[in-house]
């Protein structure tokens, strides 16, 4: 564990802007910072950064937090395991007791895959540089392909030697479990049951995720040990930590340069990337010999919109990758490819180039990619009808992908004339294209409704015909008014507590499946109150000896929920405002900073998206033209909180009284029936209290 003083030094040091950069290209806008969100695929930035706040959000996927959060997410890593990589990051020594045995088996298993992949990275590095094997194998196969020593150390290059198991008998007398060591991918079991090197006899490629970590390995076959093998590449598989399709080869080196360059060099192989960066191109990543995915192509876009494909000049393969081109037109991303000479890799040009003559090369032959395709396929086609009518129908086809309009019309212009067509046909081709694809997304999106209909229904919830993702208010039934709400329902129409995190309160109304109903939005609009304004004073009352004492916004919800013997439904939200009211009288006591950086994750993570600017509830002029804020009105802002709050609660139990007496075995007993009608009447008659009380007005939504 790490102890808070640590965290609070982390979370002094680890500035936002800072850690988010190294993942995300960010503009400035006003006084934030915006960029493409690294946790969905979106081509409109939406992803906002905040360095005053120290928060980060995603307005459309809502993913967020403070920065410990973006690390959790981003990495995939526990909150303590974020804290140490920010510790890392800032030169903070971090001081840990020891683990006990139980607390070690109970480590998680990615941090475990992790552990063990970069053990065999350093394994790999030592034969390659310190054993014989390594030197008379290894070593001689890089230095001829003409890799530097400092290049092959950069990129942490290894070599595994033809023994079939002698990594497999060093990580387990290093006391690794074989479990983990089949699960990487590093090892094999055979039929016989024994441990079996998957990388004998080849040198190490490890594949590194964004921010440095190994997720995999690639292994070359040298000419030495060719007998019986047959395939010159051997990859990692996937496992728990390792998915091919999200990660890139060298986007760790490139990224930098990348941001810098402002443009992307696609190419096939390992070599690729690591001889370009030694010829002085940095701004380079490899597809690892697969096509372009959806993911590889949004971990591109997050740092530039401009891509360049290199190819191989005889052009093999490349009317096949074409096809997984479109993708990238579809992102929005701007594509320009390059044919190398005759006879000629990246790899094998960079060997013979400098970075001013490479670059020089790459500027004076590359054409954008529509063009291309334009070309190639006609040069295919000639004079045959039939195949220029596929042709045209695979440049619209690729056109009709392009999400701006304007791009799209100018390349249609320019296939019109290539073509020597009628730029209507084109248009008119393009708009069917994009109508179909539409009407195709809708179908799919009709469907996935219906999955999820289906399978709720087959897990007995019920689910509104108008929103698939919200169940309908559990039968629930109260026989007191809202001042005494019970802790547990009668026989026969019981609801299961919300899970609760240090309180013994059972919510009358369970919260899970509640989430869009209006009281938990009224709830979450206190909440958000409390953490961003819960020390600020909103009014001034009269003590008992008639002197004027301030109340803070925590004190007076606070006073107000117990006024009708009230509590937050959301165990989060009785935990934050009961922290509140804790340390509302601490020196320097400020209800955000103290939220955003609280060592419960859960607890930080809330806070950081309620304090987002997004949330801001309203700014409307005064008559003088000044924009009037929330905290410039907090005095008539949260009584009128409180008042909707309370009043969607009572809103809530009519609603469940009203279902329970249109069943039919309510309906036949006169008795039950006459008690739950009168139950409504009283709950009408609180309801029209507290309308008097909120006055003739419409409630904040």
């Amino acid at each position: 564990m790490i102890d808070q003083a640590t965290i609070d030094r982390i979370m002094d040091a680890a500035q936002i802007v800072d850690v988010v950069s190294e993942f995300v290209t960010l503009r400035k806008r006003g006084v934030n910072y915006i960029g493409l969100c690294p946790f969905h695929n979106e081509k409109t930035p939406s992803f906002s950064v905040s360095p005053s706040k120290g928060v980060c959000k995603c307005f459309s996927c809502g993913k967020g937090g403070n920065v410990v959060h973006f690390i959790m997410e981003h990495e995939q890593l526990s909150y303590y395991e974020a804290l140490k990589w920010l510790a890392r990051k800032y030169n903070i020594e971090v001081k840990e007791r020891e683990l006990t045995d139980e607390e070690k088996q109970a480590q998680n298993l990615r941090e475990s895959l992790f552990v063990v992949n970069q053990f065999a990275c350093n394994y790999f590095q030592d034969i390659l540089h310190n054993s014989l094997d390594g030197q008379r194998i290894g070593m001689t196969y890089l230095r001829g392909r003409g890799f530097r020593d400092d290049i092959i150390r950069k990129f942490q290059l290894g070599y595994c030697t033809d023994s079939r198991d002698a990594f497999a008998q060093t990580a387990l007398k290093k006391g690794f479990k074989e479990d983990f060591l089949v699960k990487t991918g590093l090892c094999y079991r055979k039929d016989d049951g024994t441990l079996h090197d998957r990388f004998w006899g080849r040198v190490i490629f490890p594949v590194h995720t964004l921010s440095g970590k190994i997720v995999a390995f690639g292994g070359r076959v040298l000419n030495a040990a060719t007998k019986n093998v047959q395939m010159k590449y051997v990859n990692s598989p996937e496992s728990e930590i390792y998915h091919k399709s999200k990660e890139l080869y060298g986007i760790y080196f490139a990224k930098q340069a990348i941001v810098r360059q402002d443009r992307c060099f696609l190419v096939e192989g390992y070599t690729d990337v690591i001889s370009m960066h030694q010829s002085g191109i940095e701004n380079v990543v490899a597809s690892s010999g697969t096509a372009l995915t959806p993911d590889q192509i949004r971990l591109i876009h997050r740092f530039t919109n401009n891509i360049t494909v290199l190819y191989d000049g005889d052009g093999a393969g490349i009317k096949a990758s074409i096809r997984g081109i479109d993708m990238l037109l579809e992102e929005g991303m701007n594509i320009k490819v390059c044919l190398l000479p005759d006879g000629d890799d990246p790899d094998s040009f960079a060997r013979k180039h400098n970075a001013t003559e490479y670059q020089a090369y790459i500027n004076d032959h590359e054409v954008d990619f529509i063009r291309f395709k334009t070309n190639l396929l006609l040069e295919e086609a000639g004079k045959d009808p039939i195949k220029r009518a596929s042709l045209i129908s695979s440049i619209v086809k690729s056109i009709s992908v392009i999400p701006e309009e304007i791009v799209r019309s100018v390349y249609i212009h320019e296939c019109s004339q290539l073509l020597n067509m009628d730029e209507k046909i084109l248009v008119e081709a393009t708009s069917r294209l994009i109508g179909q694809a539409k009407e195709n997304q809708f179908k799919e999106e009709e469907r996935r409704k219906q999955r999820e209909q289906r399978n709720a229904l087959s897990t007995g919830k019920t689910v509104s015909a108008h929103d698939t993702n919200v169940p309908e208010p559990t039968d629930t039934l109260s026989d007191t008014d809202i001042s005494k709400l019970p802790e547990k329902e009668s026989a026969g129409t019981i609801a299961q507590p919300s899970p609760t995190l240090e309180d013994d309160y059972f919510p009358f109304i369970p919260t899970e499946g509640n989430e869009q109903k209006r009281f938990f939005i009224k709830e979450e609009l206190l909440v958000r109150m409390i953490v961003r304004y819960g020390e600020k004073v909103m009014c001034y009352i009269e003590d008992e000896n008639g002197e004027e004492k301030p109340l803070t916004v925590t004190e007076y919800i606070i006073n107000s929920l117990k006024e009708d013997d009230l509590h937050f439904h959301d165990a989060l939200h009785r935990k934050i405002l009961k922290e509140a009211e804790e340390h509302l009288h601490d020196a320097n006591f400020v209800a955000e900073r103290h939220f955003i950086s609280h060592p419960d994750p859960a607890v930080s993570k809330l806070a950081a998206e309620l304090s987002s600017d997004r949330y801001q509830l309203s700014k409307y002029h005064s008559r003088g033209q000044k924009i009037i804020t929330d905290e410039e009105r907090l005095y008539e802002l949260i009584p009128r909180l409180i008042i909707d709050f309370k009043l969607s609660i009572v809103e809530e139990e009519m609603n469940h009284t009203l279902k329970i007496i249109s069943k039919p075995e309510i309906l036949n007993d006169p008795e039950q029936y006459t008690v739950l009608m009168k139950r409504y009447k009283d709950l009408h008659e609180i309801q029209s209290i507290l309308s008097k009380k909120a006055g003739d007005r419409i409630l904040i939504n």
